[in-house]
Parts: C-alpha cells; sequence; structure tokens
C-alpha cells in the first residue's frame, strides 16, 4: 500500500532552518504531484508547496515563499522542504501528500490522495 513518511521536525529557535523530508512508497513516484501542508493547534490545515512530476514546477503559499523551498528526487522517492529564517507562526505539524499529476489544482489538500502521519516543527521566539 502507498506510505509516506515524513521526518526532520524538531524544537528550534526563530531564525533557524530545518529541513524537512517524506519518503513515498507503493505508487510510482515520479506520475504523481507532491504536496506539503500544515497544521497549527486550533488552525485548519493550510497549504505550503507543491511541485510537479518532474521537479520543473513550485508553488508556493504566500506567507513561506522566498523562505521555503520544495525540491524532489525521483531517484529516491523522497520530497522535501528546505525551511529557512523560520518564525514562530511557522509552528505546527507539516504532512506531506501526493496526488496524481494531471493538470488539477497542487493548492486545495481535497485534491491529495495520500497523506503522511506529519512530522511536528516548533519555532520558539
Amino acid at each position: 500500500q502507498v506510505q509516506l513518511v515524513e521526518s526532520g521536525g524538531g524544537l528550534l529557535q526563530a531564525g533557524g532552518s530545518l529541513r524537512l523530508s517524506c519518503a513515498a512508497s507503493g505508487l510510482t513516484f515520479s506520475v504523481y504531484a507532491m504536496g506539503w501542508f500544515r497544521q497549527a493547534p486550533g488552525k485548519e490545515r493550510e497549504f505550503v508547496a507543491a511541485i510537479n512530476w518532474s521537479g520543473s514546477s513550485t508553488y508556493y503559499a504566500g506567507s513561506v515563499k522566498g523562505r521555503f523551498a520544495i525540491s524532489r528526487d525521483n531517484a529516491k522517492n523522497t520530497v522535501y522542504l528546505q525551511m529557512n529564517t523560520l518564525k514562530p507562526e511557522d509552528t505546527a505539524v507539516y504532512y506531506c501528500a501526493c496526488r496524481p499529476d494531471n493538470g488539477g489544482s497542487y493548492y486545495y489538500a481535497d485534491g491529495y490522495d495520500y497523506w503522511g502521519q506529519g512530522t511536528q516543527v516548533t519555532v520558539s521566539s
């Protein structure tokens, strides 16, 4: 079955950097678009970043653009989220997800078929 496993979360101070990884198995990774979403306590899950099947196109939420970078390695079935200049408001559980790359929107969670279990990122001020 399809599995997405996130790693790399942690606790750090504002201004620091962190790289999240999401390893996928049980699917043909190179035909799927991948996304990162996050959910803070008491808030709805929100889009963070997405990347198309080849890695040639990336998409970001306005709140992270210029600070975060999504990338993928299709040979390793892994997608990454490099997070720089972290802020306390970036504190959340971060989830990776995948969807068939068939031209639909990358921004909406309900378009994604499979989800990881999440990894906690906590940024202190």
